[in-house]
C-alpha cells in the first residue's frame, strides 16, 4: 500500500476520535460486585470519580485484588487524617486498602486517592513522574462519578494521558514499525524507570497483548491530534520526526528515568505511614502466596511498624521464611 499523506498539523477531528474512543471504555459494565463494592466503599464521601484499571480489570479475578484510583476535588472531600492528607499533598498519591463482605465473599481493594489538580498535573508535559499516565493511557472503567462535569474533567485527564503516552512511545520507539512495537517501548521504558517487581521485558507485552486494535487506533489519532508527523505504510507506521526532536525527547527521558526510582522509594518510605490497612493487606499478600495466616491484633493493624520484629518473628516460626528459600 503506498504511503498516506504525511500528518504534520494538529486535528481536531483526530482529538475527538480520540475522546470517542475513551468514553466508549469508560462505560463498559464491569461485574456488579465491583459497583456494589465501590458504592460501600465510597459511603457518604463525594468524590468526583472512581477508576478501576490494571490487572483486574484485564484479567477479572475477584479473589484476588482489585485497582481503583480515586478523584476527589480537595483532599477533604475523602476521610484520611491531617498527616496523611499533609503527606498525599507533598508526595502524591496515597494508597488505602479496604476489604468487605459482598454476597458472602470477601472482595479486597488497593485504592489510591488524588486531587483532580494533581491528576492534571501528572498528565502533564511538565511532569517528571511518569507513573499516572503511564497507568492511564490503559484500558480503564469510571465505576462510579459525581456528575456530568465530573465525568468531563476526568476525561480531559485520561486524554492528556494518552497524549503523552504517544508522544513519548514516538520518542522511544523505532524508526518505522507496528503500533504495538511503539507501545511496547514505550511500556518497557515506563517499567523501567520505576520500581516494579515485574520484569521490564516480559509484563509490558502483556498489556498490549489482546487489545492490538484498541492501541493501533489510539496511537495515530493521538499523533495526528498532536500534529507529530507520520506516515502510513500498511500497517507499519514511520514518524518524521527530525533528529533535533528525538534527542530532546530522549534527554528528556533520561531525567525521568533517573528520578522514577527514587520517587518510587519515597513513596514506599511514606507508605510505610500512611498507607491505611496496609498490615491487613501485608497479612492477605502473606496468606495467598504461602498459606501462612498471620493473625493481626487491633494494635498491630494501627501500628504496623512497632509490631514489625513480633510479626516477623512469627513468621519465622511458622516457616515462611524457609518456604520461601525452598522456593528460591
Amino acid at each position: 500500500m503506498a504511503a498516506q499523506q504525511m500528518h504534520t498539523v494538529p486535528d481536531a477531528s483526530a482529538a475527538s476520535e480520540v475522546a470517542h474512543l475513551l468514553v466508549s471504555e469508560l462505560v463498559q459494565p464491569v461485574p456488579p460486585a465491583v459497583t456494589s463494592f465501590v458504592a460501600a466503599m465510597i459511603g457518604p464521601s463525594r468524590p468526583l470519580g472512581v477508576l478501576f484499571y490494571g490487572s483486574a480489570l484485564r484479567q477479572p479475578d475477584m479473589d484476588g485484588i482489585l485497582d481503583f484510583y480515586i478523584i476527589v476535588e480537595r483532599l477533604q472531600d475523602w476521610p484520611a487524617g491531617g498527616w496523611a492528607r499533609t503527606a498525599n499533598r507533598l508526595l502524591p498519591p496515597n494508597v488505602e486498602y479496604h476489604e468487605r463482605l459482598m454476597d458472602g465473599r470477601m472482595v479486597r481493594a488497593k485504592v489510591a486517592i488524588l486531587t483532580l489538580e494533581q491528576f492534571r498535573h501528572m498528565t502533564g508535559r511538565r511532569t517528571l513522574d511518569t507513573t499516572i499516565w503511564a497507568r492511564f493511557c490503559q484500558p480503564v472503567r469510571l465505576v462510579w462519578v459525581r456528575d456530568e462535569q465530573a465525568a468531563d474533567a476526568i476525561l480531559g485527564c485520561l486524554i492528556r494521558a494518552v497524549a503523552m503516552a504517544a508522544r513519548w512511545a514516538m520518542a522511544l520507539g523505532p524508526r518505522q514499525g507496528r503500533a504495538d512495537d511503539f507501545w511496547n517501548a514505550l511500556f518497557s521504558s515506563t517499567y523501567g524507570a520505576e520500581l516494579r517487581v515485574e520484569s521490564s521485558r516480559k509484563r509490558p507485552r502483556t498489556i498490549v497483548q489482546g487489545h492490538e486494535d484498541r492501541y493501533r487506533a489510539l496511537l495515530a489519532a493521538a499523533w495526528r491530534a498532536d500534529g507529530l508527523p507520520f506516515v502510513e505504510h500498511g500497517d507499519e507506521l514511520e514518524p518524521k520526526v527530525d533528529a533535533t526532536w528525538r534527542r530532546d525527547m530522549r534527554d528528556g527521558w533520561w531525567l525521568r528515568r533517573k528520578m522514577g526510582q527514587p520517587l518510587n522509594v519515597a513513596r514506599l518510605a511514606k507508605g510505610a505511614f500512611t498507607f491505611a490497612g496496609g498490615a491487613r493487606y501485608i497479612a492477605w499478600k502473606i496468606k495467598r502466596h504461602s498459606g501462612i495466616d498471620l493473625p493481626l491484633s487491633p494494635f498491630a493493624e494501627r501500628h504496623p511498624l512497632i509490631c514489625l520484629p513480633r510479626l516477623l518473628w512469627s513468621l519465622r516460626q511458622a516457616g515462611f521464611f524457609r518456604r520461601k528459600q525452598a522456593r528460591d
